[in-house]
């Protein structure tokens, strides 16, 4: 049985970093306290109460929930989702990543667990187009690495581990080196345990980059290969926070889907199949365009393949200079796609690629060893707390609408978490291809095989039994544009 909590509290972030708790709980090993009230590091707490999580010493000094899980010397790797450094639309940030204060009281028990010796990590791979800087002036989360270093002698770090960044287009010319993972990549091949593993069509597919040969290239008969950050699969336990909220590609982004993050090469990770279900393909749905619209994705496509794909930049200014013709005069002649569009690059129920990928990322970062060797063992030292307390709902991930959710939820297994909160949005978690994919796998056991084996915790006295309730929508989150009447309960 996988017990998972969900903590209802008000769908209020704090402010004032570093996010320090407004009380002074027994347990709390630091002087610093905030003067305005931090809903968010009391609803962490009670997460771990009601999991009982050393119940024998609530309430004390001596409390120490994560001790379970984290022992001393050990290094602990804090995922969070940080996709995205501003709201594209710009509505609430924190409706895409997640946010600081729920890191602080995460990194405060770690570091109650660790007894002053071992490291703390921070660390995610976020979208190429993501500026890092801008992301830490957005969320203030420096304030709390040097709160936790330099005042109370906390052996932390923030790490970005991509190799690259665009201020703009992902055009060759626009790249600027990073740093990346600074112990490297692991390139994993799952060969015939892959979820894409005889898949048809390989050479039709596309990753998330241009140069689809690359992603072609990995990901052909056993080969299935995934460059995944060391950094994350040497840590003795990993902490995943992703953010609660829709997904147009596979439905719902949380834990297994935000495994995206531990990937160091965004194109070794398969997106979708070229063309339309009738063509050997989940790009966009039989029947969506008129020959018009498909000509002016086609145009697009063959485009990208030949003038970007090379990454030469004369090439790439060619590109500019006939998109830009294109554009202008396809808006002169009141020719456009429209809304049908965002059912386009995969974006709909139908993809039945991009679930694929994410479960081949669950397995991955669940039974591969530090030599890149995949194994039955399921990995030890894993956990979760999912931020929910501003979810995104509709145009997600990247441009969501904000949902004052007020939740949290946290357990020990991943799917088992992901499941409850998909639920609690109002979907099915079994519409959810990759969720019924893990729930039957016979090559690996995530440690949950059925919905049944699943016990939901909670303050809320009406979720307890959500994963029985067949009727009631909870949060009532909107579904992506391709999702509609596809996911629902």
């Amino acid at each position: 049985m996988q017990t998972v909590a969900i903590v209802k509290t008000k769908a209020l972030y704090p402010i004032l970093s570093p996010y320090s708790p407004s009380e002074r709980y027994p347990e709390y090993p630091f002087k610093n306290i905030s003067k305005e009230k931090n809903y968010i590091y009391e609803g962490i707490r009670n997460l771990f109460y009601i999991l009982g999580y050393d119940k024998e010493n609530w309430n004390t000094k001596k409390w120490n929930p994560l001790g379970f899980l984290i022992k001393p010397g050990m290094t602990v790797l804090i995922k969070p989702n940080f996709v995205q450094s501003r709201h594209k639309q710009g509505k609430d940030l924190f409706s895409i990543i997640t946010h600081p204060s729920v890191l602080r009281a995460i990194a405060d028990y770690c570091w109650i667990a660790l007894k002053g010796k071992g490291k703390i990590i921070i660390a995610d791979s976020p979208q190429y187009d993501c500026n890092f800087q801008e992301l830490i002036k957005a969320t203030k989360i420096d304030k709390v690495i040097d709160f936790l270093r330099d005042l109370n002698g906390a052996d932390i770090e923030l790490l970005d581990l991509r190799s690259y960044w665009s201020p703009w287009k992902h055009f060759d010319s626009c790249l600027k080196k990073l740093p990346g993972d600074k112990n490297g990549s692991l390139v994993v091949n799952l060969k015939r345990k892959s979820a894409l593993f005889n898949k048809p069509n390989a050479k039709k597919l596309y990753g998330a980059m241009y140069a689809r040969s690359e992603t072609v290239l990995n990901h052909t008969g056993e080969i299935q290969k995934y460059k995944v950050s060391r950094t994350i699969m040497n840590a003795d336990v990993v902490i995943s926070v992703p953010k609660l909220k829709v997904h147009k590609k596979v439905g719902v982004t949380l834990n297994v889907k935000g495994l995206v993050g531990i990937s160091t090469d965004k194109n070794y990770l398969v997106h979708y199949t070229l063309g339309s279900p009738s063509k050997g393909g989940d790009q966009y749905p039989d029947n969506l365009f008129n020959l018009k619209e498909k000509f002016l994705i086609q145009t697009e496509r063959w485009m990208y393949d030949h003038f970007l794909a090379s990454r030469n930049h004369f090439l790439e200014r060619i590109h500019r200079a006939i998109y830009w013709i294109h554009n202008h005069t396809t808006r002169q002649l009141g020719i456009k796609v429209g809304k049908k569009r965002l059912m386009d690059a995969g974006n709909w129920y139908g993809n039945d690629s991009a679930w694929r990928m994410a479960v081949d990322l669950m397995k991955v970062f669940l039974f591969t060893n530090k030599q890149g060797e995949i194994g039955e063992q399921r990995r030890n030292g894993i956990f979760s707390i999912i931020d929910g307390i501003i979810g995104g709902e509709n145009n997600g991930p990247l441009a969501p609408d904000p949902v004052k959710s007020g939740v949290l939820l946290g357990g020990k297994n991943l799917l088992a978490v992901d499941i409850v909160a998909t639920r609690l949005m109002g979907f099915d978690p079994m519409k959810v291809k990759m969720y019924k994919y893990l729930l039957n796998s016979s090559d690996f056991d995530f440690g949950v095989k059925s919905i049944d084996e699943i016990e939901v915790l909670s303050n809320n006295p009406e979720w307890r039994n959500c994963l029985n309730n067949s009727n009631d929508t909870f949060l009532e989150f909107v579904p992506p544009y391709g999702w509609v009447r596809h996911i629902e309960i």
